[in-house]
């Protein structure tokens, strides 16, 4: 798709004066788990997106190498524009080890902030995105303060959390800790986020960054009249929205849903993958929709849903499947912090070792 044919990427402000596109590129798939990732066509990859107009990423610091790979990416934007280089917004996460939360300290929460630093080759992140593993352990509020404390210094612009319930973060808000974005899991399969969450974000100035929208890449053609994959499959992204999937009703429920989407995509000459953004993209409380594609040979179909507009009739039958569902059930990541269900059991709690 040439420049001069793209859809704009619109922009949304999610904080005084900070502005991040609508979509925005994910970077958990060159994590490992989903194959060889080959550096330079990455880095290709993100300029691709970059240019397109998607100039925010999104990783982690327990994303291994990923951090790395985007600081590379940076400078070589630089290096090809110079000063009139487009702002490029840089969203990490803080997710300290689940058995170092019993005694985190702050000086090793700011080691955690300075690795990310330097791996970014940055003098202040753009957006922090905080994680705690297990709220019986005691600390979170106080670590979140630590983190507080390091954006009044400068080492970050902004704060958010990742995947918090909807009670610890209004206890956050509470005491004053400056979270501006809640990073959690939505898509038409998994729309935990949009209740209570929604409603708690909405009231108090935070905006959402969602992920998941594309379900691990099961919102595809390929999987419309498919038989029911089993294990093992062939990436960490499709065992975990495999389990979502379970959740909302199986496979029977998932291929409804797709057919459903399939007849919206044919009506605009349009995919399943794009259908499936557009719907989180509408969500009124949605900042932004994290795209975790890992070529940028799926960008023209990404951006597609950027120009798609639903009948009304056509989000009526998205919502009569959707509304159907037996689940996913319960507050943000509430299956996924229980540790004798099948969600927690494909975690990996201990990254920064």
């Amino acid at each position: 798709m040439s420049a001069a044919h793209r859809p704009a990427v619109p922009t949304r402000e999610l904080a005084p004066g900070y502005v991040v596109p609508r979509l925005i590129k994910g970077g958990w798939q060159l994590a490992g788990g989903h194959g060889t990732v080959d550096r330079a066509e990455a880095i290709a990859d993100m300029m691709a997106f970059a240019e397109s107009g998607i100039t925010a990423f999104d990783c982690a610091d327990i994303y291994t190498g990923v951090e790395e790979l985007i600081g590379e990416f940076l400078c070589g934007w630089r290096e090809r524009y110079g000063a009139a280089a487009p702002t490029m917004r840089v969203h990490t996460k803080c997710v300290p080890d689940r058995d170092a939360l019993p005694t985190l300290t702050r000086a090793e929460l700011e080691r955690l902030i300075d690795r990310s630093l330097t791996r970014l080759g940055v003098d202040t992140l753009d957006l922090v995105q905080f994680h705690w593993w297990n709220f019986d352990i005691e600390g979170w509020l106080e670590a979140a303060g630590h983190l507080a404390e390091l954006k009044r210094s400068g080492k970050i612009r902004q704060l958010g959390v990742t995947n918090f319930d909807t009670s610890r973060l209004r206890t956050l808000l509470d005491a004053g800790i400056p979270i501006v974005s809640h990073q959690v899991q939505c898509s038409l399969l998994d729309r935990r986020a949009l209740g209570a969450m929604a409603t708690l974000c909405a009231e108090r100035g935070v905006g959402l960054l969602t992920y998941g929208a594309l379900a691990g890449g099961f919102f595809h053609e390929r999987w419309l009249d498919a038989r029911e994959p089993i294990e093992p499959l062939e990436n960490r992204s499709l065992v975990k929205y495999k389990l979502i999937i379970d959740e909302f009703g199986g496979w029977t429920a998932f291929q409804q849903l797709l057919r459903t989407m399939r007849g919206i995509a044919d009506a605009h000459a349009s995919t399943i993958g794009a259908v499936a953004l557009r719907a989180v993209l509408d969500e009124p409380a949605v900042t932004s929709v994290i795209v975790g594609a890992r070529h940028a040979d799926h960008l023209p179909a990404t951006l597609a849903s950027l120009s798609l507009e639903f009948s009304a009739s056509e989000r009526a039958a998205l919502q009569a499947v959707v509304a159907a569902a037996p689940g996913p059930r319960g507050d943000v990541y509430a299956l996924e912090r229980d540790m004798t269900g099948v969600h927690a059991g494909i975690m990996r709690y201990n990254l920064n070792a």
